[in-house]
């Protein structure tokens, strides 16, 4: 395994939520940063950044635009998610990549009864394609990054609270706690584990800025508000959404409802072990209890 420095990295779906997060920080901590877009795409990006027009459904096109790079990071929607990142992972070897990020990004996919749910299958086995590959080649490495839900664009999207429509639900009584970061302190985790390549190879990483329980964001989100009137309470059980979702799998294996056991649900990993955490190798802080506070003011 090299543990050489990495200086040029490419990222996939840089014009998304996430990915514009990742750029961002990247571009700050002084990486040189190579933009994948899709061929005919119009999307601008910093000066400071190379774009490089490609053909995700050919490895070779995407080999060619890794050749030199050191690491590949990808932040991908979830519509392309498989094909295009087993395709960037083939690519990435081909060309001699050092180290791959998948667009993991969320809940606890290490945690078996997380990555047992139909919705992760495609992380889980593009997880699987990265460790065959690494084993393979120990030119080749790989950090998968463990974050739970974006705290600020679950606010202010009304995933995990919405205070547009001054509606909660608190799902199993609401006192449970998990993990959450901000996309601006994911990309941080991004760009600390391409700066500690050695400590992080093979294996996933563990940052959270916070732990949330729904209860605990609605006295947060009432607080945004000016106090508890107008607001909806939807009292739900994990049990029952995971039997919806079950039922219905074959028509839709996706299903969000699955994304919802695993944040909400017992026993699915969603609030990590604090001896996991890679807060402090990756430069992490957590967040006060202010401003918690201030990133739902915002999304009020």
């Amino acid at each position: 395994m090299s543990s050489n420095a990495i200086t040029k990295v490419a990222l996939a779906g840089a014009a998304g939520n996430l990915g514009s997060a990742i750029l961002k920080q990247l571009l700050a901590d002084g990486f040189k940063v190579t933009v994948l877009t899709r061929e005919g795409s119009t999307h601008t990006f910093p000066a400071s950044v190379t774009v490089a027009h490609v053909d995700y459904d050919s490895v070779d096109s995407l080999a060619k635009a890794l050749k030199g790079q050191d690491a590949v990071v990808a932040s991908v929607g979830n519509a392309a998610l498989h094909k295009q990142q087993v395709a960037l992972v083939e690519a990435a070897v081909k060309a001699g990549v050092k180290r791959f990020i998948p667009s993991d990004f969320g809940s606890n996919t290490a945690h078996p009864k997380a990555a047992a749910l139909p919705a992760y299958a495609s992380k889980v086995a593009v997880q699987k394609l990265l460790k065959e590959k690494a084993a393979a080649d120990p030119n080749f490495t790989y950090t998968v990054v463990i974050n739970g839900p974006f705290l600020d664009w679950g606010v202010q999207v009304g995933f995990l609270v919405n205070l547009k429509k001054k509606q909660v639900t608190l799902y199993d009584g609401g006192d449970r706690h998990y993990s959450v970061t901000t996309l601006g302190g994911i990309a941080k985790g991004v760009a600390g584990v391409l700066k500690k390549p050695a400590e992080t190879a093979n294996r996933p990483v563990y940052i959270q800025e916070t732990t949330v329980s729904q209860r605990r964001l609605y006295e947060l989100a009432q607080k945004a508000t000016g106090g508890p009137d107008g607001w909806t309470v939807q009292e739900v059980n994990t049990a029952d959404i995971l039997a919806q979702a079950e039922a219905e799998k074959a028509k839709d294996p996706h299903s969000f409802k699955f994304i919802i056991v695993a944040v909400y649900a017992d026993g699915y990993g969603s609030l990590f072990d604090k001896e996991k955490l890679d807060n402090e190798l990756l430069g992490i802080k957590e967040l006060t209890e202010e401003e918690v506070q201030e990133i739902v003011n915002r999304a009020a």
